[in-house]
Formats: C-alpha cells, sequence, structure tokens
C-alpha cells in the first residue's frame, strides 16, 4: 500500500472507527517468483495474504478467505487463550453460535457464498483459526481443527424451515458486522440472536395480501391492463393469497401452495373472458389478468440464488435451489394449466397467437413497474427504510429494459440481461454504502423483468394441443429468466471489481474450483 498509511509498528484502525477482529497488514517476507501465476504452488513458496481489516468490510475479507485453501488463510490476531493455553471462549458455543447464524442467512435466501463468508468471519472474529464451514441447501456443518495434531470437532445444523423476511436478514448483518468488528461478546451475540429470531415481521399478513394485490394489478398494466383489468388481476392475486395461507397454515408443502395460489388468476381470466358485458372484457385483456396473476407467484427470488451459487462454484447447492424452482415453478403450471383447461372446454377464447398490447405513453408503464417492485420489496418484508431504494432501482431496470427493446426493437433477452445487470450493479453499490446484504435492492427490483406472458403463453399453447407453440414459449421464459439471472449475478461481480479487493491482485488468488480442472 502507499500513500499516508500507518507507519511501522502502528496499527490501522478500521475506516468506521470500530475496532477490527482482523489481523493488521503485514508485509509479505516471500516474494511472488516467475511461477506466481501458475496453478501449482511455486518453489519459492506462496507470499503471506494480508488482509487490512480498515479497506473493506467483512463480506469481502471473509470472502476472499471463502476462494482460498485453508492452508493459504491468514489467521486471526485475535487472541483467545488462557493462563494455560486454553481459549477463553467455549468453542462448541462459539461454533453453535455460527451455525445459527448461518442458518438464518441462508434460511433468508442468503447465497451460499455469502453464508460461508459470514460463518468465517464469526469463527475468526472469537479466535478459532482453522475453522472450515461447509454450506448446502438443507444442512449446515462446521468444523474446527486446533492444531495438526488435535483432533477436529465438527457441528452441524438442519435447516428445516424458509421464509423471506429482509428484515430479519438485515438484523442478522448488523449482527455479524458488531461481532468482526470486536464490539460483542459471545453472550451478548446470543442475545441478540435470540431478539432477531423473536422479532415479529413489519408487515402483517392482511397488508402482504393486498401487497400482492397490487403486484398483480401493477403487473397486468405492464401487459396492456386497463382499470378495469388492475381491479380483476389484484382480487384474483388476493384471493390466491389468503389459499396459500391457509393451506400453510394446514402444513401442506409449498408445491400444492404454489398450485392453489394459481388457480384463482387463471379462473379470474376465464371469467372475464367469458363475461362480455364488462366493459373492454376480451381476449387480451383475459391474458392481462392471468399474467399479472403469474408476476405474484414466480420465484424470481429463488431462480437468482440458484444462478448465483452456479456462478460461484457450490453446485450441490445450487442444484437443490435449481430444482425447488423446477418444482415451484411445475406446481404453478398444474395450477393454471388445469384451469385454463376447464374454460377452454367452456368456451372461453383464449387465443395464445394474440401478442399483449403496452401501453402508448411509458410513463404509464414506468409507474406501473415503480409500483410493482414497492409491492414486491413489501412482500420480501423489507426494512421501510429500503423500500424508496429498491423501487427506485425497478425504475431503472424496467427504463432500460423500455428503451433498449421496446423503443430500440433490441432483442428482448440482451435487454433484460442488461437492466438485470444494471438492477445488479447498483443493489451492490447500494449495500456497499450501508453495509447490508444487497438481496433487499436487487431482488424486488427484478419483478418487472419476471417472463409473466411468455410463460401464460406457453401453458396456454400446451391446453389447446400445440405442444410445439408451447414449446417456445417455454423456452423463451426460460432464456429470460436465466439473462435475467446472469445479469444480476454480473452486475454484482463489476461492483465488486469496480471498488477495492483486499489481498494482493495475482492470478494465484483465483479459486481452485474456477481454473478449470
Amino acid at each position: 500500500m502507499t500513500g499516508g498509511g500507518p507507519g511501522a509498528g502502528e496499527e490501522r484502525e478500521p475506516s468506521n472507527g470500530r475496532p477490527s477482529a482482523m489481523p493488521p497488514p503485514v508485509p509479505s517476507t516471500v516474494p511472488p517468483g516467475p511461477a506466481a501465476g501458475s496453478a501449482f504452488t511455486p518453489p519459492e513458496g506462496i507470499p503471506v495474504i494480508t488482509l487490512p481489516p480498515g479497506d473493506a468490510r467483512w463480506q469481502d475479507r471473509m470472502r476472499t478467505f471463502v476462494r482460498l485453501s485453508v492452508t493459504e488463510r491468514p489467521g486471526p490476531e485475535v487472541a483467545m487463550a488462557g493462563p494455560e493455553g486454553g481459549h477463553t471462549v467455549s468453542v462448541p458455543r462459539v461454533l453453535d453460535l455460527t451455525l445459527r447464524i448461518g442458518e438464518l442467512l441462508l434460511a433468508g435466501g442468503e447465497g451460499a457464498e455469502d453464508v460461508e463468508a459470514a460463518m468465517l468471519g464469526v469463527g475468526y472474529a472469537y479466535g478459532l483459526a482453522r475453522v472450515e464451514p461447509n454450506v448446502t441447501f438443507t444442512l449446515l456443518g462446521i468444523s474446527h481443527q486446533p492444531s495438526l495434531t488435535d483432533p477436529p470437532l465438527t457441528m452441524t445444523r438442519t435447516v428445516r424451515r424458509r421464509g423471506t423476511d429482509y428484515t430479519r436478514l438485515a438484523a442478522v448483518y448488523r449482527l455479524v458486522d458488531d461481532i468482526t468488528a470486536g464490539e460483542v461478546t459471545l453472550e451478548d451475540a446470543y442475545r441478540r440472536l435470540a431478539d432477531i429470531r423473536r422479532n415479529r415481521h413489519p408487515y402483517g399478513s392482511w397488508l402482504l395480501t393486498g401487497a400482492a394485490g397490487l403486484l398483480a394489478g401493477a403487473a397486468s398494466l405492464l401487459v396492456g391492463g386497463n382499470l378495469i383489468i388492475f381491479l380483476a388481476a389484484g382480487l384474483a392475486a388476493m384471493l390466491g393469497d389468503r389459499l396459500a395461507w391457509l393451506l400453510a397454515g394446514r402444513g401442506i408443502p409449498e408445491f400444492y401452495q404454489f398450485a392453489g395460489a394459481a388457480m384463482p388468476a387463471a379462473a379470474m381470466g376465464v371469467l372475464v373472458d367469458r363475461a362480455h358485458w364488462i366493459p373492454g372484457a376480451a381476449g387480451v385483456q383475459s391474458s392481462a389478468v392471468i399474467t399479472g396473476g403469474l408476476f405474484a407467484l414466480l420465484p424470481g427470488r429463488a431462480l437468482v440464488a440458484a444462478v448465483q451459487d452456479g456462478l460461484t462454484g457450490f453446485y450441490i447447492t445450487a442444484s437443490a435451489r435449481l430444482l425447488e424452482v423446477i418444482y415451484l415453478v411445475v406446481g404453478i403450471v398444474i395450477g393454471v394449466t388445469l384451469i385454463l383447461y376447464a374454460g377452454v372446454k367452456l368456451g372461453a377464447d383464449l387465443n395464445p397467437d394474440q401478442a399483449i398490447r403496452a401501453y402508448d405513453h411509458p410513463w404509464v408503464q414506468l409507474v406501473a413497474a415503480m409500483v410493482l417492485t414497492l409491492a414486491f420489496a413489501v412482500l420480501l418484508q423489507c426494512e421501510r427504510t429500503v423500500l424508496l431504494l429498491a423501487t427506485l432501482n425497478g425504475g431503472v431496470a424496467w427504463t432500460v429494459f423500455g428503451v433498449l427493446h421496446q423503443q430500440a426493437g433490441g432483442n428482448q433477452v440482451a435487454a433484460t440481461a442488461a437492466a438485470a445487470g444494471l438492477v445488479g450493479l447498483f443493489g451492490q453499490l447500494m449495500a456497499r454504502y450501508r453495509y447490508v446484504s444487497v438481496l433487499p435492492y436487487v431482488t424486488a427490483a427484478i419483478g418487472p423483468l419476471l417472463p409473466g406472458s411468455a410463460t401464460y403463453f406457453g401453458l396456454l399453447a400446451f391446453t389447446q394441443n400445440h405442444a410445439s407453440q408451447g414449446f417456445t414459449q417455454l423456452t423463451r421464459a426460460a432464456a429470460l429468466a436465466l439473462a435475467l439471472a446472469i445479469g444480476v449475478n454480473l452486475g454484482n461481480e463489476i461492483a465488486r471489481l469496480a471498488l477495492p479487493t483486499p489481498g494482493p491482485a495475482t492470478p494465484r488468488r483465483a479459486a481452485k474450483r474456477t481454473r478449470g480442472f
């Protein structure tokens, strides 16, 4: 490092003014040799990696650790040894706390790499150097070996319940931030974690039901609906949400919850198509009702997490998340298809060749996209201070998509990927500024870009025995969803490239699982 850094023998304080549990920078005594960029260990050894605690937040420091092997990780400076060499804190309690924090993060939808980074940060903050976390979709494990001659202590914890509460996720991030800064004792950390678990959701169930209706209504406006269709789509989504709450209260699996929640939207679309006396209730308008309901159900959050885990090398967790997405989508498909099939038999004129129209005034779509993002953020239980920024991020995403696809006539998949990339970039920058998770700023903002219309037309084609057209539409929906997820992840990585990263910038620092062998 150059510039006005600390002198010799001085300990650098972190930028936020708090003491850090990570070691201060120490000059490397082994210069990198000519084979530093090789995938193999050079003859002169590997330079000691130093992570200045004041230059990066704990997510970046620990993510660097995750992408290194255990033998290359520097040990923590915190001396947690007693007069006879024993630890002053209980190692099993530290490991248990680490597992409980990782459980909340993983259950809240955080990526496997970020969960491992948080677990490493907690372990290192309490002086456990040789800590190795292991994260899969339903099982968390952590192992600590005091020395090469001592047997390791391994603990595991199963993630049985999952829920979406980004307010709780933000509280866990603040707890990990304080732990890694050395401000929280082990007992205080347990107390704060218990408070986080006991905290009630910021929004009640009926407010969430209203948000689901608002989301579906705004989505129907995006695809050409009018006020009548806005109300019909909103009512159908609210009925579906209450039905899902009823099934969840009885312990019914999520597969059936999604299937049941998808039925009212399809039934409302068929009803609007058959009720010709309603002004404007014809063909395309019924499509807008069903499409709006699909926007409220498509598991975009789980898809983004699955792609993120796959791109960062956690293939088991990524496969499990992707399988979850497939099951949920199949549930939606079954629920919608059953109602559409019954509607076609009853004479409903649902035409898959009829394109969904858009408003001539882009401002109407922009407002609808921002309202959709706001409702999505409420459904995700985001903090009230996050709602405005997430809504603005969704507006930016729709503006970019509209300019590239609707105005310039560009490819829809490419426009979706570009808009999602900006969502990930801005979300990462806002999360860095506030030292919180990136999920609240990104997940809701991608709501307007979800492939609701392509999914609906694919399902409708199958109900009318047009298999080739149905496969084409569903393949298009899958391509849009994949572009959305990859774009978000790419935006996150671009933000990390543009901002300072701890550790030396040499090719040797790449993770082994990304070297191609």
